[in-house]
């Protein structure tokens, strides 16, 4: 029998090619889930997580991000506030603007049909207000998941850190996903940030970017099991050059 024989650098390119291929299935099949198993995760997991991500790139290596890990008691109160707030027409005093006041085309069709598709995937008609209510509710307890993380920046700094906390996040929710955990990042947790700091007892020099879910997804639950679109390469991509 002949042994097989590989060079360091033919071996090297073998293990590249099978990592290459878990991260390509990392990234696809990333959704924002929005039903989660009666799980814990425990502190441990949520610290690899958080170990793996901050290997994320940033300007000057300025690291600009921050994160409150939030569950048990504390996150049921933190939801419980930021729910009555909503409930009780307080209104939103984020830290910074998500959206323009009016969102041009394409993104407003984009956003209507990403709504059309969570709501039907639950069987919530249009004019449904109590029951879409009831649904934007779950947004401020992470829709049950076990874990909410928070993310937290200090307040000077300028638009180019965010882009550096934004690739963080998304090394988060890979991450997560090599544990057998999903995610769903979460602006609407941010819409009352003075809620969030007086109850964590967090300086105002902190804005809170936005929180992100963590726990067992919930397989089987509808909200789970439908697909957002995305737009080919060639839509939004220019080729300069030979």
């Amino acid at each position: 029998m002949k042994c097989l024989r590989f060079s360091y650098n033919e071996f090297n390119y073998t293990l590249w090619r099978l990592f290459a291929l878990d991260i390509y299935e990392a990234i696809r099949n990333r959704t924002s889930t929005r039903a989660f198993e009666d799980r814990a995760v425990s502190r441990d997991v949520i610290h690899e997580i958080l170990d793996t991500a901050r290997w994320a790139p940033s300007g000057g290596n300025t690291q600009p991000w921050q994160v409150a890990v939030v569950s048990g008691t504390a996150k049921q109160q933190i939801g419980d506030a930021l729910a009555d707030a909503r409930s009780s027409g307080q209104t939103p005093n984020p830290d910074y603007k998500y959206y323009a006041d009016r969102c041009a085309e394409p993104y407003r069709s984009r956003q209507k049909a990403c709504g059309f598709a969570l709501y039907g995937a639950l069987g919530i008609e249009r004019g449904d207000r109590a029951a879409r209510l009831d649904q934007w509710l779950k947004n401020y307890h992470g829709f049950g998941a076990p874990v909410e993380l928070l993310f937290l920046v200090d307040a000077n700094i300028e638009q180019g850190s965010w882009l550096d906390i934004g690739m963080f996040i998304q090394n988060v929710m890979l991450a997560a996903r090599g544990h057998g955990l999903e995610t769903c990042p979460q602006a609407t947790v941010a819409e009352y940030p003075d809620i969030v700091r007086r109850i964590l007892k967090l300086p105002d020099s902190l804005s809170l970017v936005c929180g992100v879910a963590v726990g067992y997804p919930d397989r089987e639950h509808p909200v789970n099991n439908y697909r957002t679109e995305r737009d080919p390469v060639n839509s939004f991509t220019k080729w300069y050059g030979s």
